[in-house]
């Protein structure tokens, strides 16, 4: 059996990732996916009619290590095990992105507001036509945010690039009465379920 490469693709551009995949020492370059092309975005992430979020971020993630494989592979790039990953913020079965404006992300934060969402955070693992998944799901239980403090925080950067309008690595930390799953998840990369797909491809973060 051909050996496996030690260092990986990370086919994203989230920091956060890169921050987790450093944190328990994996070697990775990036392979990024593009946003705006002439033809769109390298992979769309718009939802399909009637497809659940746990459906829907699998699939996303599924295509995006696919993508990034092909892409190595045109570019003809040293052959290495691709990672790729997507998280969705869903509350009463309703897909939460990225909020265009504040107006959106104001409306985002009404809804979770004293209230439990799921975070739920799907990774891919392409290598050599074989493909590992696996899919987390969190529980994140916001305290109840005054008009003024939804405002306040709107007013920031941080909303716009992160589904759900928040990470909980951020200023909304302090919105957080609970969670019940992985903090690693929330954040876009569960390393529990990222090593397990890692060891299986033959990578020991240990």
């Amino acid at each position: 059996m051909k050996p496996v490469e030690r260092k990986i693709y990370l086919a994203s551009k989230s920091p956060r990732r890169r921050e987790l995949l450093r944190q328990i020492g994996i070697e990775f370059e990036i392979l990024q996916l593009r946003d705006h092309t002439a033809r769109g975005p390298d992979v769309s992430e718009i939802v399909h009619p009637d497809e659940f979020p746990e459906d829907y971020v699998a699939r996303v993630s599924d295509e995006k290590a696919l993508f990034a494989w092909q892409t190595m592979q045109k570019r003809r790039l040293p052959v290495r095990p691709v990672l790729a990953a997507d998280t969705t913020v869903v509350i009463d079965g309703k897909i939460l992105g990225k909020p265009a404006n504040a107006r959106e992300a104001m409306e985002m934060m009404r809804q979770l507001s004293g209230r439990t969402h799921q975070v739920i955070t799907s990774i891919s693992l392409y290598h050599l036509q074989q493909t590992w998944q696996s899919t987390q799901t969190s529980d994140v239980t916001f305290n109840d945010l005054s008009e003024q403090t939804i405002a306040r925080y709107c007013a920031t950067h941080e909303p716009y690039d992160k589904a759900g309008g928040y990470g909980i690595q951020g200023l909304a930390a302090v919105f957080i009465r609970h969670i019940a799953g992985s903090y690693s998840g929330i954040m876009g990369l569960p390393l529990f379920e990222t090593t397990q797909l890692l060891q299986e491809a033959g990578i020991r973060p240990l």
